[in-house]
């Protein structure tokens, strides 16, 4: 069964009407540093924890071209991409159906932004606008039977009438081998969207934002901006600040942890992102002693696998299923405060028929709402834990006026979801039962 996109442009679903929540791991390196037991090991963890689309690289960022897979393989002959080495690519296959075995889809990206421009990193240039369209059918026809949603671009800007036209190229090549049975985005450079480049263009089915590795990072706002756009398309943070990279890229601002990665999530989701992409900065390279670490790395990545934030990811999933999916829409105006900013940032998201309302509190502090957002006569409250998945209830009140809610102690972060209820609906607890749409 394929992907497709919701009637109301906002979301992501199965063809049976299902919805597919996109949550998203970053795993640029994974077929050009990982051996197929490793890889297993990787993707066993990410399906266990709940992750849906796992995104990786087939022309890798960190000298894919020249430097072998474990294997000893390039990907290419020559450096052309009309000439690809059948053994490279049979480790990809390998990987991406040991994925699908596992019911995670690849977010592929037929390349890294490096071999169409580059700008920064080590190249070389390889695609024109002519070879790009013959790549693109060519990893079209070899990957249109799996679970993949494409991913073109790779950390860079257009920043030429060239450049449009090797990505529309690519773009043009996939879809005539693989029809619209699978889905297409655009991966842009940090602080951008792939809207300012192609959000008219057919092929591109929802956008990504890279918000950037800004510790208390607005991403917010880059979803509101899309979600704003016409014609109206899903949206999403497909890259915001990793857990345990330096802000900024600089260690004397310290190292991200797994609150700001629930942050972007919950910002972004709220804001009217369809799913969000997590990502952790040893994984993501797939870092281990003996290789040159970028960014600071420090952690091995089967250790990095474990950090907190790559579980409490899931948490998000189990909560915006557990509620009618299809009509979610972000709305600040049922806070009756300013909803502050930075790391102080409230955000609000409800259902459209008035059945339920979920507000994240990235810091433990009190929060007015006005309850006539709720529908019916009351509203039952509770307390999603964004650490743990599970919830509080917390009364009921009535759906009039405006009511104070106080969040509990916790330890770490002191971020919180207040969860209120349409008493007449009788929903199960947050996160417990998943919502047909």
């Amino acid at each position: 069964m394929n992907l497709t996109i919701h009637p109301s442009r906002r979301f992501l679903m199965w063809e049976n009407g299902t919805p597919f929540f996109y949550l998203g791991d970053t795993a640029w390196e994974l077929f050009h540093r990982l051996n197929r037991q490793e890889a297993a090991l990787y993707l066993k963890d990410r399906a266990a924890k709940g992750f849906t689309v796992i995104q990786a690289v087939a022309l890798a960022e960190l000298d894919g071209l020249h430097t072998p897979n474990p294997y000893g393989q390039t990907p290419l002959i020559n450096d052309d991409p009309t000439r690809p080495n059948e053994e490279y690519w049979k480790h990809v296959d390998e990987i991406v159906d040991m994925a699908n075995r596992l019911g995670l889809f690849i977010g592929l990206l037929p390349t890294w932004g490096d071999k169409w421009n580059k700008r920064w990193g080590v190249g070389p240039e390889i695609f024109t606008p002519q070879n790009a369209r013959i790549y693109g059918e060519w990893i079209g026809n070899r990957y249109k039977g799996r679970k993949i949603i494409w991913i073109l671009g790779g950390d860079r800007d257009l920043e030429s009438e060239r450049h449009y036209a090797i990505l529309r190229g690519m773009a043009e090549g996939i879809r005539a081998a693989v029809g619209r049975s699978q889905l297409m985005s655009f991966h842009p450079t940090g602080q951008h969207h792939s809207s300012q480049y192609f959000h008219k263009d057919d092929w591109l089915d929802f956008n990504m934002v890279q918000s950037g590795h800004i510790q208390n990072n607005e991403n917010w706002k880059f979803i509101t901006k899309d979600y704003a756009l016409t014609p109206v398309k899903p949206c999403m943070d497909a890259e915001p600040g990793y857990e345990n990279i330096a802000s900024h890229f600089d260690p004397k601002n310290g190292f991200m942890t797994a609150h700001d990665s629930r942050k972007f999530a919950y910002w972004a989701l709220f804001a009217g992102a369809h799913g969000h992409t997590y990502g952790c900065n040893e994984v993501w390279q797939m870092w281990q002693p003996g290789r040159e670490p970028v960014l600071h790395a420090h952690l091995p990545w089967k250790e990095a696998i474990k950090l907190p934030g790559s579980r409490q990811m899931q948490y998000a999933k189990r909560l915006l299923l557990s509620r009618p999916f299809f009509n979610r829409i972000p709305d600040q105006s049922i806070l009756a405060m300013e909803d502050g900013a930075g790391a102080y940032h409230v955000r609000a998201t409800r259902a459209s028929d008035g059945s339920y309302a979920m507000i994240y509190l990235p810091l433990r502090k009190p929060v007015q709402v006005h309850m006539d957002k709720i529908a019916g006569k009351r509203a039952v409250a509770w307390w999603y834990d964004p650490r743990t998945g599970k919830a509080k209830q917390a009364g009921a009140f009535a759906t009039s006026g405006v009511q104070q809610f106080i969040p509990p102690p916790v330890p770490d972060g002191g971020d919180w979801v207040l969860v209120l209820d349409e008493e007449g609906r009788g929903f199960a607890e947050p996160g417990k039962q998943a919502s047909a749409g």
